[in-house]
């Protein structure tokens, strides 16, 4: 059942502001060492962690909330647009390891992907993800001849990118998203939460605005990182 009337949900926006949050802090670390020699370790295990974490939040979020969208086809196209401005700036920069099929890759075909979806039983789902998963870390160990295949997670020798999430295995958390919202939102009216009424308001500002941050804070980072390196020498 779609929830005909909109309605937003404390919770929801909470854990989209965590996981902006968490992104933000990633990549401002990521940069740090990319791009102004500081030594820190982005792929040890606690940032590491940070960064999957933040991904994971909003992949799971795109699932649930495509239960409470009411054009989740035409929002996911245009995540795919914003993906391919990415594809193409990070190509520009960065060559051979430019962003093929990244998070908003991702984002973009799940959403578009989620009204076929939605209209499986919960048990066809559930197994539905159990596979995805399996054949997720299964592609994981494989290696192929062409690059058409990246975006359900087979790889090419000597692939290399900085942000890669495949359908297989990613799009399981996609489906355990769809799940919680049949679970804990298709026939609910009120919000789960009751507490954090004082942060509300900027909490729905990061949530709602959460696309055009993604976009935006890496340029900021990088401007300033150019201006700090350009003032010291």
């Amino acid at each position: 059942m779609r929830r005909s009337v909109k309605q937003r949900y404390k919770e929801i926006d909470i854990l989209r502001a965590i996981a902006i949050a968490l992104m933000v802090l990633f990549h401002f670390v990521y940069d740090l060492k990319e791009f102004a020699g500081v030594n820190i370790d982005y792929q040890a295990p606690f940032w590491f962690t940070i960064g999957k974490a933040s991904a994971l939040l909003f992949i799971g979020l795109s699932g649930l909330s495509s239960g409470l969208s009411r054009s989740p086809v035409r929002r996911g196209y245009k995540v795919l647009l914003c993906a391919m401005f990415i594809s193409a700036v990070t190509y520009l920069f960065l060559r051979e390891e430019y962003i093929r099929f990244g998070i908003l890759h991702f984002l973009g075909v799940s959403m578009i992907l989620s009204p076929l979806l939605q209209k499986l039983s919960s048990r066809k789902l559930m197994i539905s993800a159990c596979v995805i998963a399996v054949l997720g870390f299964w592609f994981a160990t494989l290696t192929v001849k062409t690059s058409l295949l990246l975006p359900l997670g087979l790889m090419y020798e000597g692939f290399g990118t900085i942000d890669y999430y495949p359908l297989f295995p990613y799009l399981a958390v996609t489906i355990l998203g769809i799940l919680a919202y049949r679970r804990f939102y298709a026939f609910r009216i009120v919000s789960l939460s009751t507490p954090f009424r004082a942060a509300a308001l900027w909490v729905q500002w990061l949530s709602r605005n959460s696309l055009g941050i993604y976009l935006v804070h890496q340029p900021v980072f990088l401007l300033a990182i150019f201006l700090i390196n350009r003032r010291r020498f």
